[in-house]
């Protein structure tokens, strides 16, 4: 055990630094982040047009009128489903600022090109007008994500490219630093717009027809397959977990280029479950946030329980109690750097194996039918356990009984390695007891 802290001290760890600080994995992860209140504002409006209580259907029907969901279904449209622009314009936003660019006109132009590449669609007129062209919305959402990545990171790429060169309108001292900016982005913008603008022509005469095909093809469906798979997952899931025993947030690293993923998973779920269709995948994000993290990262809500119940030393006791309602709203750091959990030989083991297990059975148990899929529905990471498996799965309470038994297997995990540390630490204790006698 002291030789594998040694490694991931003196191997590992200087390798998932520069992996976190690479400019372009920053920018993803926390462009990203933008997404979240929005998915979690879409989803309660989801919640609340699908709340499962009987005869609550009828009763709101009555009360506004049989389109009542169409109504609700708006704001989940102008929320959940902007994923993928959202995602564009935030990544170019925080790698521009990486460089220490003008983010804005960045974010701006990232905005534009992606527009432009969305396949316009001509919509017949049904009173003998002329037809118009439509804009179609499911190119906004998750599924639109890998291609507003790639924009985020040829125009910013580009407009840095202008800078470095100095390749841009220079106006007379004395002009508004606003109106400044606005005129050195013309000639960037320009060249990147019309750069995107033939790629989109050469495109619609190609078997292709648009960005946003070929990037399925191939970038979205090998990456999917990976990320989708729970082979996949278990890796990404290892990998969290031994950069968190080095110190690193290694759910935040991991998980923040693996969103893309699992995003678009979610909202596949989420638009099978209004249409009332079969919920094509297992692995979602909420799936992740849910089952896997109960407690935090590791489902070291177990581990809490047995400190506090069951421990015989008061420095587990004490932490203990410092760490339980943190852990409530799955929120773990008191018992990461607390316990320790870092460069811990002891835990090591159930810190890492415990998630395998989880995941594993859980992923299992909604492919069989015995859990309920998780419907799309973003809930904040910080809902506490039980309540959040009801709601993730569309009021299934399959969810629930699925988190009351992954605590109950975590810690049976945990329960032998606890009582090792645990009679460690009151051995230590009571050495400290009688020196001081």
């Amino acid at each position: 055990m002291n030789k594998f802290s040694l490694i991931l001290e003196k191997k590992l760890m200087p390798i998932a630094f520069k992996i976190g600080s690479q400019r372009h994995l920053q920018a993803i992860r926390d462009g990203i982040v933008l997404i979240t209140p929005f998915v979690i504002i879409g989803s309660i409006f989801l919640i609340i047009a699908n709340l499962p209580i009987a005869g609550y259907p009828a009763l709101m029907a009555h009360i506004f009128g049989p389109t009542w969901q169409d109504g609700l279904q708006i704001a989940v449209n102008a929320t959940f489903g902007l994923a993928g622009i959202l995602a564009c314009i935030g990544i170019a936003y925080r790698l521009a600022g990486q460089y220490k660019i003008d983010s804005l006109a960045c974010l701006a132009i990232s905005l534009c090109v992606y527009i432009m590449l969305i396949p316009i669609q001509l919509m017949p007129s049904a009173t003998g007008v002329a037809a118009s062209l439509v804009l179609p919305i499911g190119y906004l959402n998750s599924s639109g994500i890998f291609v507003g990545i790639i924009v985020a990171f040829i125009v910013t790429e580009i407009f840095r490219i202008f800078v470095k060169k100095n390749i841009m309108i220079k106006m007379p001292e004395g002009v508004p630093p606003a109106v400044m900016k606005t005129f050195a982005a013309l000639i960037p913008g320009l060249f990147i717009i019309f750069v995107f603008w033939f790629i989109r022509i050469i495109l619609a005469h190609t078997g292709f027809h648009d960005a946003f095909n070929i990037v399925a093809v191939i970038i979205g469906k090998p990456v999917s397959i990976l990320g989708g798979s729970l082979i996949g997952v278990i890796v990404a899931v290892t990998i969290a977990q031994i950069l968190w025993l080095g110190g690193i947030q290694g759910q935040a690293l991991i998980f923040g280029i693996m969103a893309p993923i699992w995003l678009n998973f979610t909202d596949q779920n989420r638009l099978a479950y209004i249409a009332g269709q079969h919920l094509p995948n297992v692995i979602t994000q909420p799936f992740l946030d849910l089952f896997y993290s109960i407690g935090g990262s590791g489902v070291t809500f177990s581990l809490v329980f047995l400190m506090l119940f069951r421990a015989r030393s008061k420095q587990l006791k004490s932490i203990a109690r410092l760490a339980a309602a943190p852990a409530l709203f799955n929120i773990n750091e008191p018992v990461i750097f607390g316990l320790p959990i870092i460069l811990n030989p002891i835990m090591v083991i159930p810190f890492v194996v415990t998630p395998i297990v989880v995941i594993t059975m859980t992923y299992f148990a909604m492919k069989l039918g015995l859990v309920a899929h998780t419907v799309g529905i973003m809930l904040p990471w910080t809902t506490p356990p039980i309540i959040s498996g009801y709601l993730a799965t569309g009021g299934h309470i399959s969810g629930a009984v699925m988190q009351i038994v992954t605590i109950f297997v975590a810690g049976a995990i945990y329960y032998p390695f606890f009582k090792i540390f645990d009679r460690q630490k009151l051995a230590e204790e009571n050495s400290i007891e009688k020196e001081s006698v």
